[in-house]
């Protein structure tokens, strides 16, 4: 999925020391083993869960991976997690289903599956916003025409926006993609306290959002990464809440949010698919 290079060229940074990538992306000594150890789990996930050990799996790695092209490493991202394990699942002929909620828009996964098929990538995230990807009228081409789905909300959207966002535009998609497995990109950088993002979503949203998303692949077919997210008690909130959800229980620190701006994107996207 990674280019020969790109892999060769973050080996050779970090056996030198380690050094600057990009404005916001850098690597140590050790990041190469580690950004490993974070692309593995995703797949070890998956074998777990072939082999009945659980009925769905949450990957609390470092670095996150959704800006990391097959190329190029960047916004804090070194290898692409959530994209190396989908490829794995394609590559042994299932359907798979991505949703990334991050406040950012995943351009890296994006790009691995334009034009691929056999992958369903859907996005909600802010915009406009860093990376300056992700506008609602980029779908794919080739196989993966209509593959792909972009809800580009405005900040200070809230939960039931994104709520909306799944029920009326994601949700008709997917039963049509009929996905074998569920793959998440969880950021929960769009919690209204992050300090680098402008959503508005609460923990209790990232509840809800989880029990709705798992409604798109069986047991055992479900496998969820750790991307952003920069208040740390917002982050652990919001990610017990999700964790919660993985296992049936209701843990909300705080409640739901509503009445923010972006129903009209929501709109837009679903005129955009009929």
């Amino acid at each position: 999925m990674h280019t020969q290079g790109h892999l060769r060229s973050l080996e050779e940074l970090s056996a030198k020391g380690g050094g600057v990538i990009d404005a916001d992306t850098a690597a140590g000594s050790d990041s190469w083993e580690v950004a490993l150890l974070a692309a593995g789990a995703g797949p070890d996930a998956v074998e777990r869960l072939d082999r009945g050990e659980g009925e769905a799996a949450f990957c609390a790695v470092r670095p996150p991976g959704h800006h990391a092209t097959p190329a190029r490493a960047m916004g804090f991202c070194l290898l692409n997690n959530l994209a190396v394990t989908a490829a794995v699942l394609a590559g042994r002929g299932e359907r798979v289903a991505i949703v990334d909620w991050d406040n950012h828009h995943g351009n890296g996964t994006q790009d691995v599956f334009w034009s691929d098929g056999r992958v369903l990538y859907v996005s909600l995230h802010q915009w406009p916003f860093y990376p300056g990807t992700g506008a609602l009228e980029e779908r794919g081409t080739g196989e993966g025409e209509g593959w792909t789905v972009n809800l580009p909300l405005p900040a200070g959207a809230t939960g039931d926006v994104a709520l909306a966002a799944l029920d009326q535009v994601v949700t008709p998609v997917v039963e049509a993609f009929a996905p074998t497995w569920l793959l998440v990109s969880a950021g929960f950088d769009a919690h209204r306290a992050d300090p680098l993002t402008g959503l508005a979503l609460s923990s209790g949203d990232f509840a809800d959002l989880t029990r709705r998303v798992l409604e798109y692949a069986p047991p055992r077919h479900r496998v969820l990464f750790l991307e952003g997210g920069y208040d740390l008690e917002a982050l652990a909130a919001s990610a017990g809440a999700c964790v919660a959800a993985l296992v049936g229980r209701d843990h909300r620190p705080e409640p739901a949010t509503s009445g923010g701006p972006g129903m009209d994107v929501v709109d837009a996207a679903r005129h955009l698919l009929d």
